[in-house]
C-alpha cells in the first residue's frame, strides 16, 4: 500500500530524467516535477493548510493541476476536483459542502471569467481562506507562482517530509463529487490506496512502461483523468501530454508530434479522431500516428464499427473500462486478447482483487445470465460519502459490497454486460447527468408548474436531456426560453437539448410520473420532427 506521494517519489528515484509532462514548450522531468510539488506543498504549509483540510482544484488540464494535486496529497490535505463547466451555483455548493479552506483556480478559460464567478459566491463561503490563481490574480488572492516562491524559501526545513510521513495510505485524499439523484451532489471520499492501486491495476492491463506517452484530453477533474490518467502514467514513469480542450485535429497533431502511445476518451472522441484521420488521408495531409498502440474507451457503449476502426485504422488496441467514482473508479475492463465482440457487448471482467456479483432487489445473488444490480467489493470501494452517513450505508453494506445502481448480467466466464441503469441518470458526452438536479433548477422558473427530465439517444453525445414542462395556469412558455434559462446557470452538458411543452404527464395510480412513457412520447415526437433540438445561445 502506498500514498500518492510515495508513488511519485518512487518513480522519481527510478526515472529522474524521464519526461513527466510535455505541455507545448514546457518539458517537465520527474525530478523537476517532484521539486515543484515540494515547493507548492511547502507554500501551502506556510499558508496554514493543515492535514485533512479540503483544497479545491478548479482548473483545466494543465501542469499546475498535476503539481497542485500531488502537493495537496503530500501534506495530508484532501483534493476536491471541480468541473470546469460549473457555474457559480454549482461551484458554491461544492465549496460549501466540502468546507474547502483553499482553492486553486484559473483566472479565465475558454472565454469564461472564473474570478468573476468566484466573486459572486465568495461571500457565502466562510471556510474559504485562500485563493491561488493560475494567471492574473484577483483581489485577496495569490498567484500560483507566489505560493511556489513562498515554499521555495522554506523548502529545506523538513516540514514537507514530516507531513508526508504522517500520511497513511488509508487516509482520505480525494473527495470527488457525483451528481445526486435528489439534486445535491454527493462527495465520494477516496483514499490514497483506493486511487494508487486502481490506477496501477488498470494501466498494468495496458502493459504500460516508462516508454509510454499518454495523451490526456479526458478532464483531470474526473476519475478518468486524475486516476486512470495522471496516476496511471506516473505509476510506471510514463509521460503525460495534457489537452485542456479536446479537438480531434489537435489530438492527432499531438499524437504525431509527441509520439503518443496511449490515448483515453469516450467513444465520441474516438469517432471524431477517426473522422479527422480519414479527412487527412483524403486531402493529402495524413497524420503519422504510428506511435499509437493502446488506450481506454469508457463512459458510453461503443458501436462495433467504431471499435473495429479504432483497432484496424488507428492501430490502437483499445480496452473498454467500466466503473463509477465510488469504485475509484474501474471495476471491470476488457483485455487485449478479448474479441471485438466482447469489447462492444461487454465491459470485460473484474480487475484483480475486485469481486463482482449481480443481485436482485433484495440484494440476493442471481444466477449466471440473470439481470440485476451490479455490486463490487475490494480495495477500490470508497471510504463513504462526505457528511452523508445515511447515503453511505445505502450504497455500501456491512460486508463491504458497493451497490452501483447499474443493471447488468454476468456470464459464466465473468464477463459483465451493462443493460441499463437502476438509477435515474443519463450519460452525456461521458458525464453523469441526474435529471433530479436539472428538475430542481427548472422548478425555480416562474412559469414552470411541473417538470420531468428524461434522456434520449444522441449520435454525438450518447444521450441528451429532454425537459418535459407543464406551464403554470395562464402562462405560455417558448421551448427556447427553458434552454436560455439553463444556459450559463448549470453546466452546459446538463442543459436540455429538447423541450416538450405538455398539459399533463402520464402517472401511476399513486401519482408517480411514468418516465418510460414520457421517453416513448419524446422519441416519437423527435422521429416525426415535432420536437426539434434546440441550441444554447452561448454556443
Amino acid at each position: 500500500m502506498r500514498t500518492l506521494s510515495e508513488v511519485l517519489s518512487q518513480t522519481v528515484v527510478r526515472f529522474p530524467q524521464r519526461l513527466a509532462i510535455a505541455d507545448g514548450a514546457q518539458r517537465i522531468t520527474y525530478r523537476n516535477l517532484d521539486e515543484r510539488v515540494d515547493r507548492v506543498a511547502r507554500g501551502l504549509i506556510e499558508l496554514g493548510v493543515a492535514k485533512g483540510d479540503k483544497v479545491g482544484l478548479w482548473m483545466p488540464n494543465m501542469p499546475e493541476w498535476v503539481i497542485a494535486y500531488f502537493a495537496i496529497a503530500r501534506i495530508g490535505a484532501v483534493v476536491v476536483p471541480m468541473n470546469t463547466r460549473y457555474k457559480p451555483r454549482e461551484a458554491s455548493y461544492i465549496l460549501q459542502n466540502s468546507e474547502a479552506t483553499t482553492l486553486f483556480m484559473v483566472d479565465t478559460f475558454v472565454g469564461i471569467d472564473y474570478l468573476e464567478m468566484l466573486g459572486k459566491i465568495r461571500g457565502a463561503l466562510p471556510s474559504l481562506k485562500h485563493v491561488i490563481v493560475c494567471g492574473q490574480k484577483g483581489s485577496n488572492s495569490y498567484t500560483f507562482d507566489e505560493i511556489a516562491g513562498l515554499g521555495a524559501t522554506h523548502v529545506n526545513d523538513g516540514k514537507v517530509a514530516e507531513r508526508a510521513t504522517r500520511c497513511d495510505p488509508n487516509d482520505n485524499v480525494f473527495i470527488l463529487y457525483t451528481s445526486g439523484t435528489t439534486g445535491n451532489p454527493k462527495g465520494a471520499m477516496l483514499s490514497h490506496h483506493n486511487i494508487a492501486e486502481n490506477a496501477e491495476q488498470v494501466t498494468k492491463l495496458l502493459r504500460t512502461s516508462e516508454q509510454d506517452i499518454f495523451l490526456l484530453a479526458v478532464p483531470f477533474f474526473h476519475c478518468f483523468g486524475c486516476v486512470m490518467g495522471i496516476m496511471g502514467a506516473i505509476a510506471w514513469g510514463a509521460s503525460i501530454v495534457p489537452m485542456a480542450v479536446f479537438k480531434a485535429k489537435d489530438a492527432l497533431q499531438l499524437i504525431e508530434q509527441e509520439r503518443v502511445s496511449i490515448t483515453y476518451g469516450v467513444p465520441t472522441m474516438f469517432v471524431l479522431k477517426l473522422e479527422e484521420y480519414h479527412k487527412g488521408k483524403e486531402d493529402g495531409s495524413a497524420y503519422d500516428i504510428s506511435s499509437l498502440r493502446s488506450g481506454i474507451m469508457a463512459g458510453a457503449p461503443c458501436p462495433t464499427k467504431v471499435m473495429n476502426a479504432v483497432i484496424t485504422e488507428l492501430h490502437c488496441n483499445t480496452s473498454i473500462a467500466y466503473g463509477l467514482t465510488e469504485a475509484s473508479p474501474v471495476i471491470t475492463m476488457t483485455r487485449f486478447d478479448d474479441s471485438v465482440k466482447l469489447r462492444v457487448e461487454t465491459v470485460g471482467r473484474a480487475l484483480p482483487r475486485i469481486e463482482v456479483k449481480i443481485v436482485d432487489d433484495d440484494r440476493q445473488p442471481l444466477r449466471t445470465g440473470e439481470t440485476g444490480e451490479l455490486a463490487c467489493r475490494g480495495y477500490n470501494v470508497m471510504l463513504g460519502y462526505y457528511k452523508m452517513p445515511d447515503k453511505t450505508t445505502q450504497a455500501i453494506d456491512g460486508e463491504g459490497w458497493l451497490y452501483s445502481g447499474d443493471l447488468a448480467t454476468m456470464d459464466s466466464e465473468g464477463y459483465v454486460s451493462i443493460v441499463g441503469r437502476k438509477k435515474d441518470m443519463l450519460i452525456t458526452g461521458g458525464f453523469n447527468v441526474y435529471p433530479a438536479e436539472i428538475e430542481e433548477y427548472l422548478f425555480t422558473h416562474p412559469k414552470v408548474h411541473n417538470v420531468s427530465v428524461i434522456g434520449v439517444d444522441d449520435n454525438a453525445m450518447g444521450e441528451v436531456a429532454v425537459a418535459c414542462v407543464i406551464p403554470r395556469p395562464g402562462a405560455t412558455i417558448d421551448p427556447q426560453e427553458i434552454v436560455d434559462f439553463c444556459d450559463g446557470k448549470i453546466a452546459n452538458f446538463k442543459v436540455p437539448r429538447y423541450v416538450a411543452i405538455m398539459d399533463h404527464f402520464p402517472t401511476t395510480q399513486s401519482g408517480k410520473i411514468q418516465k418510460f412513457l414520457l421517453s416513448e412520447q419524446a422519441e416519437q415526437l423527435i422521429s416525426t420532427g415535432a420536437l426539434v433540438k434546440l441550441s444554447r445561445r452561448r454556443g
